[in-house]
């Protein structure tokens, strides 16, 4: 299998979990003989830095490209005083628009190894497994006209939150699809008794859902599905919801997780699909090696499988991870007590890339009998 990645590593602690991303996808490629051609670039705050731009023709151009493109983090508190066109994030908002990856996939489960790492008790988040499915590209963070104005002396703000009827259609597709092959239950949440959005939301929802007989829907108001995430995080299947609910819902599912640094993500759905880790920069630990690089790995193993249609491959990543966390190894993030083996970023990419070829040669002894 031959695959061109572009890796965007950005700005924070983007580089130093993307570099351990890209350890294990070559040794993916060395255990099972595949080419993989990595291309970096910059984006975000360093492109700034260098170009004046956030996101550079040639960032872009080599994106449009790539078969996949595998992102670290973006943003930096040095940027904070530019126009919101100038700043770090509108890079990624300029890159997923170009690229066309409508549909935000957030896998979200409770590992075992970390139940005591999660502020709730082990017995609400045992056995949780959610796959959140978000619209990307509409919605209030893409919604015109917003801005700025002054007037009098006093200043107000506007943004608009706006969706199609097609922008709905193909997003919840995805959302259905997905669903077949996991539970068969989607719950679809939205603010029907406030927004006209919504209202639009919840009814085409309901006419796609026709269209799979075999799948449960469901619809919440998003502040109840808010407290359900919390208290009974187990009801949930595949979410599926509009882009500002689902930036936050997604975030708020990191206490099944224990830390956000342990959550990947992939967007779907355009011409190029873009992967990378839900956590953002933190730039207040960046460059001191104790960031938690096992977001970036598990959107490595999406993207063999979301992508290059690799499911041995990925599960094998996938695998390496819970095996590296049943014997104990944690980065800071994920400990729970002094007595776990604290290790720090590139230890833990070490880690896995070992318990991959192990889990690689097991399955390759399994087939040989």
């Amino acid at each position: 299998m031959q695959l061109n990645l572009v890796v965007l590593p950005g700005d924070g602690v983007g580089p130093e979990v993307t570099a351990q991303a890209v350890r294990v996808l070559r040794e993916v490629a060395n255990v099972y003989g595949h080419s993989f051609c990595f291309e970096e670039h910059t984006i975000g705050g360093v492109a700034i830095r260098e170009t004046g731009s956030p996101l550079p023709p040639v960032t872009l151009d080599a994106c449009l490209r790539a078969d996949a493109v595998l992102l670290g983090a973006i943003g930096s508190p040095e940027f904070d005083h530019l126009s919101s066109p100038q700043k770090p994030e509108a890079g990624l908002l300029q890159l997923r628009r170009a690229l066309g990856g409508f549909a935000n996939l957030r896998p979200v489960s409770s590992y075992a190894a970390l139940a005591g790492t999660s502020p709730l008790r082990t017995e609400i988040v045992d056995g949780a497994n959610i796959l959140f499915v978000r619209e990307l590209l509409g919605g209030l963070y893409f919604g015109e006209p917003r801005g700025i104005t002054s007037s009098n002396g006093t200043s107000a703000a506007f943004n608009t939150m706006r969706y199609s009827v097609s922008e709905i259609e193909r997003v919840a597709r995805v959302a259905f699809a997905a669903a077949m092959k996991r539970r068969r239950k989607v719950t679809s949440v939205d603010k029907a008794n406030v927004l006209e959005t919504s209202q639009l939301w919840r009814q085409t929802v309901s006419r796609i859902a026709t269209e799979y007989p075999q799948i449960e829907l469901d619809h919440l108001y998003v502040d109840t599905a808010a407290m359900h995430l919390i208290t009974n995080p187990k009801r949930f299947d595949v979410i599926l919801t509009e882009n500002l609910f689902g930036d936050i819902l997604s975030d708020e599912a990191a206490v099944i997780a224990g830390s956000l640094g342990m959550l990947a993500s992939g967007t779907v759905g355009g011409a190029i699909d873009l992967y990378e880790p839900v956590h953002g920069s933190a730039p207040d630990i960046a460059g001191r090696g104790i960031a938690n690089p096992l977001g970036a790995i598990a959107s490595a193993a999406m993207l063999l499988r979301h992508t290059m249609h690799l499911e041995n491959e990925a599960a094998d990543i996938e695998a390496a991870i819970e095996n590296v966390l049943d014997a104990g190894y944690r980065t800071r993030d994920i400990a729970a007590s002094s007595a776990e083996r604290m290790v720090n970023t590139p230890e833990m990419g070490q880690l896995v890339t070992e318990a991959l070829a192990e889990a690689a040669d097991r399955r390759h002894a399994y087939h040989a009998v």
